[in-house]
């Protein structure tokens, strides 16, 4: 039996792991809200540290508010890096693997034929920097460790692009979405099959790989797919929005490669 924690619990990819346990009858799983384990404080890391001890630990925490990022940076960065090491450290100390999920978004979006994980960062907002921070620490602490960069992650609860198409749809709303960016969404069931999968077998090298659907489009092509499945595509108006508002700058095009062909 594997002990895993994961902290961030209460979030999209956390609820999602929590919804898979039982699929994985050989990880003891606890999960940890932001109550219970708060990056931005040591003491409750060590605390639920000293309690039990675990072989995972599963990073789903983070603070994810791109616009408000580029407004408030200290706050992103709290969390996303100082935070991070925090609980890299605690890993550290009591030899716990650590899984870590960061994003697209620590690459600037000018090369257009994908990232795979050996290829340079150059984060163009605030978000995507302290984003890039964490794993900086996470690499000066720790041997035994993976970084699983994905991207547009979504699910069917909660709030995000996915609901909130849906939402807006079903209260017939006109839809305006932009295509001025290009990325792979990802469902938060299959980033989370892959990583209990990953624990429940060991079958993983440190360091950083990337994981989405596989499946590139634009914002607007993700809406119209996302009305169609629901057969909502009939029943409002989706136009595309080429002047796309946004505070912070994003990457226009950051699809996530797993791996270089050839490669042993």
């Amino acid at each position: 039996m594997k002990r895993v924690i994961v902290t961030g619990a209460q979030g999209q990819l956390g609820v999602s792991i929590q919804k898979m346990a039982n699929e994985f009858p050989e990880l003891e799983l606890t999960f940890a809200s932001k109550s219970e384990v708060d990056l931005t404080k040591p003491e409750s890391i060590s605390e639920v540290f000293s309690k039990t001890t675990f072989d995972y630990c599963i990073n789903c925490a983070a603070y994810t508010q791109v616009e408000n990022a580029e407004r408030f940076p200290e706050k992103a960065f709290a969390v996303n890096a100082e935070g991070v090491k925090n609980l890299a450290d605690q890993c550290r100390k009591n030899r716990v693997r650590f899984i870590h999920i960061s994003t697209d978004y620590v690459f600037d979006g000018e090369k257009k034929t994908g990232y795979y994980p050996g290829d340079q960062t150059n984060p163009i907002n605030e978000y995507g920097k302290s984003k890039l921070k964490g794993e900086e620490y996470i690499k000066q602490l720790l041997d035994e460790f993976l970084i699983i960069r994905t991207s547009w992650l979504y699910s069917e609860s909660g709030t995000n692009f996915y609901t909130n198409i849906l939402q807006k749809a079903r209260q017939g709303e006109t839809l305006r979405v932009t295509d001025s960016q290009v990325g792979c969404p990802t469902n938060a069931k299959n980033l989370a099959r892959l990583i209990l999968t990953l624990i429940k077998t060991g079958n993983w090298t440190p360091g950083i790989i990337h994981f989405t659907d596989k499946d590139p489009m634009t914002w607007y092509d993700f809406a119209v797919g996302i009305l169609k499945s629901n057969n909502l595509e009939d029943s409002v108006e989706i136009v595309r929005d080429r002047n796309y508002r946004s505070f912070a700058r994003r990457p226009s095009y950051s699809i996530l490669l797993e791996e270089k062909p050839g490669k042993e």
